[in-house]
């Protein structure tokens, strides 16, 4: 996967903001979220995904970066009128961005020229009420189609001009067919000129082809490749002898 420079190198945040100890309290005791102090989070590719069980703090990272670049942190598009009105999230108010030149460039100039999009699975539906319909978004009533059937409406929608793109957990309503059309998109988008940045549960969207992959747990943040995820450890097992998980939960 290749393309041109992205839009943001790294995210991390300064000693001198947080106090040592404001350092106890949540999100910067979660693993991932301390990891940030120090050299931060480098991003190397066009696809980026984050990994990790629930509670790891990898949708809270996404949420904070949306923040610090200006997006929305309950999701939408970059340049609405009003983004950035809604408080930052406490990590999203100390995250600092390295951008690039060409990101640097893009948020320096005027509103309707920056582009990107959040999605949050959690709201996404609820942005879809206020916004269908209106310049910019999707002419689709996804209110009267099925729940995958509206994500994938937003996805073709919003997914495809160089851009920022950051999606929290976007495979929740797909099924498999409709998430290996969603690795098709990230695909295009990073070979593009655009930047994903990912967090997921999901096998299939981490496979997509030349991806960078952050599992994010208890150890903190690490790169791995997709054979060395936790996650496809565990749903090939399940796969092959799913009796062996269940009779541990019934």
């Amino acid at each position: 996967m290749s393309g041109p420079p992205m839009f943001l190198e790294r995210v991390r945040v300064p000693d001198e903001l947080v106090p040592p100890a404001d350092r106890a309290r949540w999100p910067f005791t979660v693993p991932c979220v301390a990891d940030l102090f120090g050299e931060g989070l480098e991003f190397t590719r066009p696809v980026t995904f984050l990994v990790g069980e629930n509670g790891s703090g990898k949708s809270t990272l996404v949420e904070a970066i949306a923040d610090a670049f200006g997006l929305d942190s309950r999701g939408g598009r970059a340049g609405r009128k009003y983004a950035g009105t809604t408080p930052r999230t406490p990590l999203g108010e100390v995250l600092h961005t390295d951008l690039t030149v060409r990101g640097a460039r893009m948020l320096g100039g005027p509103r309707n020229r920056r582009k990107g999009f959040f999605l949050r699975a959690e709201t996404a539906l609820e942005l879809a009420e206020k916004v269908s319909g209106l310049p910019g978004y999707w002419t689709e009533d996804v209110l009267t189609q099925s729940h995958g059937e509206g994500f994938l409406t937003i996805f073709e929608a919003m997914l495809r001009e160089p851009g920022l793109y950051l999606l929290d957990e976007p495979e929740s309503a797909l099924s498999f067919t409709a998430s290996l059309g969603l690795v098709s998109l990230m695909h295009e988008l990073g070979g593009s000129g655009a930047q994903v940045i990912c967090a997921t549960h999901s096998p299939v969207l981490a496979a997509t082809p030349g991806a960078d992959i952050v599992e994010i747990g208890p150890h903190g943040a690490r790169r791995v490749g997709w054979d060395e995820l936790d996650l496809v450890d565990h749903h090939r097992r399940f796969l092959s002898a799913p009796d062996a998980y269940l009779r541990r939960v019934l």
